[in-house]
């Protein structure tokens, strides 16, 4: 990957943009599609959707913007920082917070601060051993008072986020906010290679809100775009690490793209999914078929409104953690996928 492209998926990785404050991420996006689109514009809910071009069929590449986080739910006299899940559900313990650099997104701007839980000596008998808690963790900004907490625009509600460097490890890379920055760096990366006169659809993007939510930002897209496809681009689940295997999870880094049947939302449309294989192998792009047991996307969202959607996802390892990583060849494969079906009837 060359340094353009690795620039790119870095400063998308570091935005900050937790479910409900993603405005940080379609602002950046905005501003760098914006030359290349026929049209772009928002939602009333905050989706951002960009008309692309192109003659054919109507075609909705979607990605979301939001990433896992946390809120605050109190602050304490001495100025310690409270939290709960930012989303429908999900314990400390299934994160891996404890001693990540925090973001907290006040009023002010953001205030930088330390997931943190007691340790060492002083952690009382009751505690060792046992799962860390919403009981447990907390945010230190560094401050003395719930006075002082307050001054620095941190408020009940305030969006809350592991805040570490992306890091570089031979062909991976890793950080927060993988899900799904990578693919808002593939529709990126593709805008800016396409030539509208070269596709055979009509090719429409977007961008939502809220999908760790619920997926409530895609529920409302056929709004603004009655597609007659979709695909949904994710991360992707992988089995090549100890203690998950092939039979798990018959997926791994650095194998290409992945094209998901089935999650816990849904069925993803069976002739449009084989097209994008058929498509695939003509361009010489490997491809992996996956199912997720664990697992939702916007697809699902598009699917009620009723658009045949497909779900294509870039293999991800660590998902919903500070230290999620990616085998850059997968992004390229994935955006070597997406020019070919773009510019390749989908009937």
């Amino acid at each position: 990957m060359d340094e353009d492209r690795f620039e790119t998926l870095r400063e998308l990785l570091e935005l900050p943009g937790p479910t409900g404050q993603e405005a940080a991420v379609i602002d950046w996006l905005e501003a760098r599609w914006a030359p290349r689109a026929r049209r772009i514009w928002r939602s009333r809910v905050g989706n951002l959707i960009a008309h692309i071009g192109g003659q054919g069929p109507r075609l909705l590449l979607q990605a979301h913007a939001d990433e896992i986080g946390f809120v605050v739910r109190s602050i304490d006299p001495q100025g310690f920082l409270w939290l709960t899940t930012g989303q429908v559900r999900g314990e400390p313990a299934d994160r891996f917070p404890v001693g990540q650099p925090a973001l907290v997104l006040g009023r002010k701007g953001p205030v930088e601060g330390l997931f943190a839980v007691a340790t060492g000596h002083v952690v009382p008998e009751s505690q060792r051993g046992k799962a860390v808690s919403y009981d447990d963790l907390f945010v230190d900004i560094g401050a003395r008072s719930r006075e002082e907490a307050i001054e620095r625009g941190v408020h009940v509600g305030a969006g809350v986020i592991w805040n570490p460097p992306v890091r570089r490890l031979g062909t991976r890379i890793y950080g927060k906010a993988m899900d799904d920055r990578v693919a808002l760096a593939a529709m990126t990366l593709l805008l800016e290679q396409l030539e509208a006169s070269s596709l055979a659809c009509d090719l429409y993007f977007a961008v939502t809100v809220q999908e760790e939510n619920g997926l409530l930002g895609a529920s409302s897209l056929r709004q603004d775009v009655d597609a007659d496809y979709a695909i949904a681009l994710e991360v992707g689940l992988v089995g090549d690490l100890p203690t998950v295997g092939e039979r798990a999870m018959p997926t791994a880094l650095g194998q290409g793209p992945q094209l998901v049947h089935k999650d816990a939302s849904a069925h993803y449309d069976y002739r449009l999914t084989w097209r994008l294989a058929e498509i695939a192998e003509a361009a010489g792009v490997p491809v992996q078929h996956a199912v997720f047991e664990r697992f939702g996307s916007d697809g699902a969202a598009l699917i009620r409104q009723g658009i045949p959607t497909a779900l294509l996802a870039v293999g991800t390892r660590y998902t919903h953690a500070a230290f999620e990583m990616i085998d850059e060849r997968d992004l390229e494969l994935t955006l070597a996928l997406l020019s070919a079906v773009v510019r390749t009837p989908l009937g």
